[in-house]
């Protein structure tokens, strides 16, 4: 960051501090407004004064977010709700530094302050690590689920790793759900809205006998989807999702708690739908995207069958397009709590993630890449255990030990039409060299992690405190990925002799028979934290952070690669390593009713880990690279305050300069490729995925009606500024800017033991078409990219019953 834009980023937020008109507060969701308190939430929420304190497990201790000097976004689950945030994608409309890249369950990723943005690849893990319930998420598709039941998000940005399971380099997103209850708790909630939306979600819990309590969940979201083709005339990115989630609670005294929990979560839709986006220039020798469309329908030369605008929201493309998905898992945490003070605990988990796909690659009406994808059956398992010592001395520490394993298959299959040659060769020589062929590729994985970590906190004084932690992990990857040859199509034979060995030489530079045979990286990464903070009054906290986290190095299991031409050990990347320095505050003003928190942070990653097509001998080629340095630094404020009764204000943001410090053979954008390069220099320019501003601001506002019925009003806006789209830096796959407001209305009705909330809402109120990620085309030189889409306005009613 340059030093004007440094000082306005902390001018922004130091202008925050002293102005309550940017505040807010964990605003209570409709139904529960008091519920961090413990109080009847229709009793007298319109009446709060004061920001709600939230309490976090950040270090291990159940503490006040205030407290903690680290940089944490924390929202209650009912919040989201109330802000009509209802999926992982849409969490980036209320944290700050955060980029959720989103095609489907496979193809999406966290990234927080621009790093992390690596999605669809078996091989790699993401620089963010996902927790539900203290269990690591092995793929990012396993937060591709409805957001149900929520105690709380916790957001934990700059390298996680002496606490957390896994080591991460950029950070932590946690999710709590919420826990088995002794006093009876039932609600239903019923959405209906605009494509044939419909929601249900159900919840009971309650007590068993003495020691056990149960709580069960279910879900079911349907919606028809807003992408039209007009090929078929059908709407695409519909949505199908159904949940269930058992937990049981044994806890015979206050000295022991075990929490058992079983999920199982089933997709079925069309998510994953892409439209046209961009129209590059085609490289030398080769016709652009359009033309090569309008040869393979057979139309004139001149024609343009793809749409070129993709704020329609319309496609045409001629076969399938559908995502499957299965998963679930079981965990135990029990814990301990000794007669001495010390606490143990001990966290065991099993999960499995399956996904299924059909794609119509080529995003047209042409037979040519008739259907495609990335089949995936991944399988872990992981435990933890931790020991945490008492608190209220001089010194206190967490100190535990982890082990993950993983076990992961890959197939990619890819099925071409009659018109293949022309989408992925240009050519219109009626040769049929890859017409209706197929190839299927296999990848086979598995890793395991251990470590040990440890973390402690020294109380200097009443004022001062150091924090200071280690890890160390060691990891084993091994891996293989085959590919067979093409089949089916014409049969060499029926070519004249002249022609054989140039068909035979195409096939196999597309496709030839590969095996890459076993293949391992294994290394031990160090991981730190050294963090020294001052509390100049009660209420105002300041503090300064270093740390160092790792990633470990992978093997591409997503298909070979360039591995046919370059060799085997092509297929391995090397660790990713981050160096992290924050400086930041947290304070308290007018007697709790405006809390205002800020950091400034620079990072530097060397060797980022990423994955792209790049240039093939005839096709692109995916792989998996470090793409050298990376330097990520700015701003990050959050903001509440309540400045009279019943009204909620909040503000969260960030400024991020993200970019590379070196990336020498980066991927080649259309416009490069035009001039004849087949490789690229992106050394100093921004990362994919990494927006520079993002500004979440909100308000609620909360009235009494009488003595049973309250009115409240819900308002909030996310807007982004403009981001690369692809790995490539292509304008043509620019992301731009955009805002989306939420808006939502409604009473909430207590009468007795039963509490209603009818509320009408409007999600992406102005109708905003924006777009979530961008790819470039698998088509050859024709300069082209494909997008996601995120949803159009969408206006309905939600009635919730708490009984």
């Amino acid at each position: 960051m340059d030093r004007n834009l440094k000082k306005s980023a902390i001018a922004i937020a130091l202008t925050a501090a002293l102005n309550p008109a940017f505040a807010n507060d964990d605003v209570p969701t409709p139904a529960l407004a008091l519920a961090a308190s413990g109080e009847n939430p229709n009793q007298n929420a319109y009446a709060e004064t004061t920001v709600t304190q939230v309490t976090v497990s950040a270090r291990r201790r159940t503490e006040k977010e205030q407290d903690v000097p680290s940089p944490i976004t924390a929202i209650k689950g009912d919040d989201l709700k109330a802000m009509l945030i209802s999926q992982v994608q849409d969490l980036q409309q209320a944290l700050p530094s955060t980029n959720a890249a989103f095609m489907h369950a496979r193809v999406s990723s966290v990234a927080i302050r621009g790093i992390g943005s690596n999605p669809a690849n078996e091989g790699l893990e993401g620089s963010v690590g996902l927790y539900v319930d203290n269990v690591y998420q092995g793929r990012p598709g396993m937060l591709a689920i409805d957001l149900v039941d929520l105690e709380q998000v916790d957001l934990l940005r700059g390298p996680q790793g002496t606490l957390f399971g896994k080591n991460s380099t950029a950070g932590v997103l946690n999710l709590t759900t919420k826990r088995p209850t002794f006093t009876p708790e039932r609600s239903i909630e019923v959405s209906a809205g605009e494509r044939g939306y419909n929601q249900t979600l159900a919840s009971v819990s309650g007590a068993l006998s003495d020691h056990w309590a149960g709580r069960l969940s279910v879900s079911k979201t349907h919606d028809r989807g807003w992408l039209h083709n007009n090929y078929d005339g059908k709407d695409y990115n519909s949505v199908g999702r159904e949940g269930i989630r058992g937990q049981l609670l044994y806890k015979p005294s206050d000295k022991f708690d075990l929490r058992l929990i079983a999920d199982y979560n089933h997709e079925d839709d069309t998510q994953g739908t892409l439209i046209p986006y961009g129209f590059g220039p085609a490289a030398p020798g080769k016709s652009s995207w359009q033309a090569a469309t309008a040869a393979a329908l057979g139309l004139p030369a001149g024609s343009t069958p793809l749409i070129t605008d993709p704020t329609l929201y319309q496609t045409s493309f001629d076969t399938a397009q559908r995502a499957v998905v299965y998963q679930g898992g079981l965990s135990a945490e029990a814990n301990w709590r000794l007669d001495s003070g010390y606490s143990l605990t001990s966290i065991t988990a099993s999960r499995f993630w399956i996904f299924h796909p059909h794609n119509d690659n080529d995003v047209t009406a042409a037979p040519s890449l008739l259907d495609g994808g990335y089949n995936v059956k991944h399988r872990q398992f992981s435990q933890e255990v931790r020991l945490a010592s008492p608190v209220g001395k001089t010194f206190d520490y967490v100190v535990g030990a982890y082990y993950y394993h993983q076990n992961i298959d890959g197939s990619f299959f890819i099925n071409l039409g009659s018109k293949a040659d022309i989408a992925l060769l240009n050519s219109t020589a009626g040769l049929g060299i890859v017409d209706n062929t197929n190839s299927v590729s296999h990848g086979h994985g598995t890793t395991d992690s251990y470590a040990l970590f440890s973390q402690g906190n020294w109380h200097l004084s009443e004022q001062w405190e150091f924090t200071g932690g280690l890890r160390a992990t060691y990891e084993d990857k091994d891996g293989r990925s085959a590919r067979s040859a093409l089949s089916g199509g014409i049969p060499l034979t029926a070519y004249p002799a002249a022609l054989r060995a140039i068909v035979q030489a195409t096939r196999n530079a597309i496709g030839s028979a590969y095996d890459s045979g076993d293949l391992s990286v294994s290394g031990t990464a160090p991981s730190g934290l050294a963090t020294l903070s001052y509390k100049v009054r009660p209420g105002l906290l300041g503090y300064v952070t270093a740390s160092h986290g790792e990633k470990s190095g992978g093997i591409n299991i997503s298909g070979v690669g360039s591995a046919p031409t370059l060799g085997a050990d092509s297929l391995k990347i090397r660790p990713e390593k981050a160096n992290n320095f924050e400086l930041g505050f947290k304070s308290q003003w007018l007697n709790n009713r405006l809390i205002v928190n800020a950091d400034y942070y620079q990072t530097r990653i060397q060797d980022y880990q990423t994955n792209a097509y790049v240039t093939g001998p005839v096709t692109p080629v995916l792989i998996l690279t470090n793409a050298g340095d990376v330097k990520s630094n700015g701003v990050e404020w959050d903001i509440k305050a309540r400045p009279i009764a019943g009204l909620s204000l909040n503000f969260t943001g960030s400024y991020n300069d993200a970019h590379y410090l070196s990336f020498v053979n980066a991927p080649v954008s259309a416009e490069l490729a035009a001039t004849g390069a087949t490789k690229a220099d992106l050394s100093g320019q921004p990362l994919v995925g990494a927006p520079k501003w993002i500004a979440n601001p909100g308000v609620r506002y909360d009235w009494r009606l009488n003595d049973e019925v309250r009115q409240y009003v819900v308002a909030n806006y996310a807007w982004r500024s403009d981001a690369q789209g692809y790995v490539d830096n292509s304008k043509y796959a620019l992301i731009p800017a955009y805002g989306l407001l939420n808006l939502s209305t409604g009473v909430q009705i207590g009468h007795g033991n039963q509490n209603w909330d009818i509320s009408l809402w409007a999600k992406n109120a102005l109708d905003k078409h924006y777009f979530l990620t961008a790819s470039a085309a698998q088509t050859t030189g024709g300069g082209g990219y494909v997008a996601a889409v995120g949803a159009p306005r969408t206006i309905g009613v939600t009635a919730r019953l708490e009984f």
